[in-house]
């Protein structure tokens, strides 16, 4: 179960307002929702009640955000991910800076699907790859 400060709480109070506008103004169900967005309406279900324990697909955080004309960045606020926060007073790292060139050129529209496909299978294999201890 989520705790109020929670990202999985934030998260669910975001995913609850779209899927709220959604039904008023254009009277989706969750099936139209799923159907539309291409994220399951169990996973959907999931996102309302904060039920998660690692971070949602990027993917389909877009392909939500997109169906539904939120601004992404609205879903990584309330996600609470590097370098998308408001207010965030530190000076970013470089790994923040790296990893925030990488979710802009992820959800910018004008980036390729074949580039993307290519950041994500990279991604993909830096997170497989064996942890190397240094000398």
């Amino acid at each position: 179960m989520a705790t109020d400060d929670s990202p999985q709480a934030a998260f669910a109070r975001f995913v609850r307002r779209a899927v709220d506008d959604a039904k008023n103004a254009r009277g989706w169900t969750v099936n139209d929702l799923a159907s539309e967005t291409g994220v399951g309406r169990s996973t959907l279900f999931r996102w309302l009640a904060g039920d998660w324990h690692d971070y949602p697909e990027l993917a389909k955080v877009q392909n939500f955000c997109a169906a539904l004309d939120v601004p992404v960045s609205a879903a990584f606020r309330a996600l609470n991910m590097p370098g998308r926060s408001p207010g965030v007073t530190a000076r970013p790292s470089r790994v923040d800076k790296d990893l925030q060139v990488i979710l802009d050129r992820l959800t910018d529209p004008t980036v390729s699907t074949a580039e993307k496909r290519h950041i994500r299978e990279a991604l993909r294999r830096l997170a497989t790859r064996p942890i190397r201890k240094s000398a």
